[in-house]
């Protein structure tokens, strides 16, 4: 029989020379590869099934890789020959398709079992196929949290165990594809832990060139390859080029015995040999033509910029300096460190050590750089400490459909009439119910008629959970709108959470109103969750998301459907309430304060905004900011719903460099965010991402000098506008004109308000120019008061009538320009949140204060400027900053109130009336 198989597969080979390429032949390489696999398997069949399948798919899989790449082979025949079991592969990695090249290459003969980046792995078809051959899924440390970073350390005991097994191994020591020419391996401990337990294993190192530069890896044009993408487009050149005419990339393979590998060296020295043997005769950026019209020569290219993250970490305040700098010496056991010291080279922290790094940040700063891979040096750690860092993470983008820019011409955009969000909504809908709306990765692009058709399926739903209020808890994105508008739909007043204060402040958040329902998603809560903030006292009350959706039948969903085609009757006639949305804001109190803002608010506020910048139906508005910040959600969600502008959504607002690449995709001409956020999302742009900007609004703290110029540079048609605004004030109160912005000011007011400056002690009107006071307002943006507040009233009568006191320091000059002074309440803001000083000093006087003290314990001020506070705690006693951190912690509040720096002090000075004087305590800073 074995003579039969060799004579067919000679005439197969012979026929179809006359033919094109034989290997280029689908009917003849389906018969070799038939012919192939059952001479080999016509007796070991019966016993080796699985490895005859797989045979089948390599031989399969080599002849579409034949389409496209040549590979140049050597030494493989030499290993084979002094043995095929119990063999540890060490390969570089530059790109994505190099372990099915390598698996093609290496399955007939070894059989290797190896492991791969779940996120890679699975997908459908890969994913079934991958296993089968023997590949292990492993954590994404970019994309998973340390608690599944953790199980990489049970790969290492797997991955000896096989090769004890006599198992070949295949492994990439670098763990990634590289993002340059060179390969570089750093302070990863896999080889290094393998070669403790084995450490007379036979090693195999391959050294493979040719893949950098094609469209699977970084060098193509800097970002990170999506396999699916390249795949699809593969697609299209094979069938431009008639299947079998495509160029093809030439990919050199070398196998050879690790002789001189220095075994029993340390961890870097280990690493150290491998980079220095996989980088010599690194090949160049080669590009290799993708049509056979355009030749098949190859054109060596240069590499692309490596961008780094940029900031100046000398502004960092010492305290938190100190703090990051002797984390990192206990972790790296280095007695010395200086800023621009590598994390993984200089300080040998390996994958596991940066992911526990990163946790470390979010648990003791409450910032976080988004992934292990954005810290690089000592200096990108002290800017995550303050909560400037920016994160690299990139994720794949899904392609923006066409749908997104249809009708997006230049007509200039207003609100409808109306006495709700809702019917403003619903009058504007029906304007172009086809036209797209809002959008994220996740949900896509929806239209105005697929947001109707959800709020008609969940406004029954919504209308059977108790109580009048029903709280959300979500990030920014476009599902969080629908949430919005469904809620009120379902005549209920919508809460807003917010996360970020800390679950002691949402619990008390939920009580106070008897908040029954949460509307939030399981992935929230688990990401919490890793963060270090546990949702366990209040996860009684979560309505979970992906929960809803099955509980949603599809009569239920059919009905909907039919009903946003024919009428939206029930939606005009929903009993929305008065109150539109109740958010939550931190004052001088411990606590925070439920502030009820009406319709008649907030639509006074929108319709303010058409007098400051005018926007156009070309215009949509990149929103990262969350719902409960009354910023985001007046700017971001209602402004677009209501004048018919796109929004496009992104739910985590420190992830800058995937901000930009949204900006880019969905070409948004509105950036809105806090100078924090803008400033991480320019460092992270890469030239030409931000070009269809035309505005940035910016406010909730000062913008800095270098956040104007820098915007200016990237983005040279940006009209930068800072305004000023407050929760109880829907929230705008002044901002810049469009037409005539001045730099940094807040503009002038916003046509419905009337204000007064005055003196902030005797309360007397200040008529001069450019003289500081306290800024009163009144307009029907301004709410009516707190919910169940037994404080101080927020108002204050001058002239004959009623004010609210914004408790901030503005003056103005004499034409009418307002610029912003500074802020007279004890709180201060980090990264964007409103934290209150006395909330911390009281948990802290419940803790550490006795009845046998005479006199307060202890004391909270903040340190620093206005744009890198720190928290500092005054004290009699010896209270150090790691217990007082613990009971900030046991309070249930968030990282970022955490104390910074500890100030020991005889006594805490007072005033006349026996409260403490903060104005000495601030002269002690």
């Amino acid at each position: 029989m074995e003579n039969i198989f060799s004579f067919y597969r000679l005439f197969l080979m012979v026929y179809y020379a006359r033919m094109i390429r034989t290997a280029y032949c689908p009917f003849t390489i389906c018969n070799l590869v038939l012919i192939n696999t059952l001479r080999r398997y016509t007796v070991s069949s019966v016993f080796f099934p699985k490895k005859m399948v797989g045979n089948i798919i390599i031989y399969s899989t080599r002849f579409l890789l034949r389409l496209r790449y040549k590979k140049k082979i050597s030494g493989l025949k030499a290993v084979y020959k002094n043995g095929h079991t119990g063999i540890f592969f060490l390969a570089n990695h530059p790109a994505l398709i190099d372990p099915v090249l390598m698996f093609s290459i290496l399955y007939p003969l070894f059989t290797p079992k190896a492991i791969a980046d779940e996120y890679q792995v699975n997908r459908p078809i890969i994913g079934p196929l991958s296993r089968y051959l023997g590949v292990k899924p492993i954590p994404n440390l970019e994309r998973s949290g340390i608690e599944q970073a953790q199980q990489k350390g049970s790969v290492t005991d797997d991955i000896i165990n096989w090769l004890k097994n006599g198992d070949n191994v295949l492994l990439y020591p670098a763990g990634r594809i590289k993002r340059s020419y060179k390969e570089e391996i750093g302070a990863t401990s896999s080889v290094k832990a393998i070669l403790e337990a084995l450490p007379e294993v036979r090693i195999i190192l391959i050294r493979q060139n040719g893949l950098w530069g094609s469209k699977f890896s970084f060098g193509f044009n800097g970002q990170r390859p999506h396999a699916g993408k390249v795949l699809r487009e593969a697609l299209r050149f094979l069938a431009c080029d008639l299947l079998f005419f495509m160029p093809r990339r030439t990919v050199e393979y070398e196998f050879i015995e690790a002789a001189d590998m220095p075994r029993s060296g340390s961890r870097q020295e280990i690493n150290a040999w491998l980079e220095s043997f996989f980088n010599s005769n690194a090949a160049p950026n080669r590009y290799v033509p993708y049509y056979f019209w355009q030749g098949s020569k190859p054109e060596d290219r240069p590499d692309p910029a490596i961008h780094y993250i940029k900031g100046d970490a000398g502004s960092v305040p010492e305290a938190t300096r100190h703090i990051v700098m002797l984390h990192l010496k206990e972790l790296s056991g280095m007695p010395h460190i200086t800023g621009e010291q590598r994390l993984n080279y200089d300080l040998g922290l390996d994958s596991l050590a940066l992911a526990d790094l990163n946790s470390w940040l979010e648990e003791e700063f409450g910032f976080s750089a988004g992934t292990p891979e954005a810290l690089t040096t000592v200096n990108d750690v002290l800017l995550a400490a303050v909560g400037k860092a920016i994160s690299t993470r990139e994720v794949d983008i899904k392609p923006v459909p066409p749908l997104w820019l249809k009708h997006a011409d230049c007509a200039q955009l207003s609100m409808p009439e109306g006495d709700t969000i809702l019917r403003i909504f619903l009058k504007k809908a029906a304007e172009c119910p086809s036209r797209a709306i809002i959008a994220d990765q996740l949900s896509g692009v929806k239209t105005y008629r697929d947001v109707t058709c959800a709020l008609l399926i969940l406004q029954p739903v919504f209308q059977k959970l108790p109580g009048d209020y029903i709280g959300i808890m979500m990030p920014a994105s476009a599902t969080a709108a629908i949430m919005y508008l469904a809620v009120l739909s379902a005549g209920k007043t919508p809460v807003m959470v917010n996360w970020t204060t800390g679950i002691r402040n949402v619990q008390h958040s939920l009580d106070l109103l008897s908040v029954q329902q949460v509307i939030t998603s399981r992935l929230l809560v688990e990401k919490l969750s890793q963060q270090g903030i546990t949702c366990d006292d209040i996860s009684g009350r979560f309505y979970f998301l992906e929960d809803l959706a099955r509980r949603i039948s599809l009569r239920q969903k059919m009905s909907g459907l039919l009903k946003s085609r024919i009428s939206w009757k029930n939606l005009y006639q929903a009993d929305v309430p008065d109150t539109a949305v109740i958010l939550f804001t931190s004052g001088s109190e411990n606590v925070p304060k439920a502030v009820p803002l009406t319709q008649g608010n907030l639509i006074a506020n929108l319709r303010d905004i058409s007098s400051a910048v005018t926007l156009r139906r070309s215009d949509s508005v990149i929103g990262f900011l969350p719902p409960f910040h009354s910023f985001g959600l007046t700017v971001t969600i209602l402004l677009p719903l209501c004048y018919g502008m796109r929004a496009v959504f992104h739910a985590n607002p420190t992830e800058s460099a995937q901000i930009a690449r949204l900006i880019n995709a969905y070409k948004a001409t509105l950036l809105v965010g806090t100078p924090t956020f803008l400033n991480g999302v320019m460092r992270a742009a890469e030239p030409g991402q931000l070009d269809s900007l035309r505005i940035a609004v910016t406010g909730a703290e000062k913008c800095s000098e270098s956040v104007y110029a820098r915007l200016q540079s990237l983005a040279q048609k940006v009209t930068v506008l800072e305004g000023y605004g407050v929760t109880e004030c829907s929230p705008i109160i002044a901002v810049n004109r469009e037409a005539c912005p001045v730099p940094f000011t807040i503009g002038r007011t916003l046509p419905s308000y009337t204000y007064l400056i005055v003196d902030h002690e005797t309360f007397k009107p200040l008529t001069k120019p450019d003289v500081a006071g306290l800024l009163l307002v009144r307009g029907p943006s301004v709410f009516h008061g707190y919910l169940h507040y037994g404080g101080p009233s927020p108002f204050i009568e001058a002239q004959g009538a009623s004010w609210y006191n914004t408790g901030d320091l503005v003056s103005i000059s004499a034409d009418g320009i307002i610029t912003f002074r500074g802020r007279l309440k004890r709180f201060v803001k980090i990264g964007g949140e409103m934290i209150s000083l006395p909330a911390i000093e009281s948990v802290l006087l419940k803790a550490f204060m006795t009845e046998d003290d005479e006199g307060q314990v202890c004391a909270v001020e903040a340190a620093g400027d206005e744009h890198a506070p720190e928290i500092v705690l005054f004290s009699v006693k010896n209270i150090d900053r790691e217990q007082a951190n613990s009971v900030i912690r046991s309070a249930g509040f968030s990282p970022i109130h955490n104390i910074r720096r500890v100030i020991r002090i005889e006594s805490i000075p007072v005033l006349g009336n026996g409260k403490a004087d903060y104005r000495k305590l601030k002269s002690m800073l």
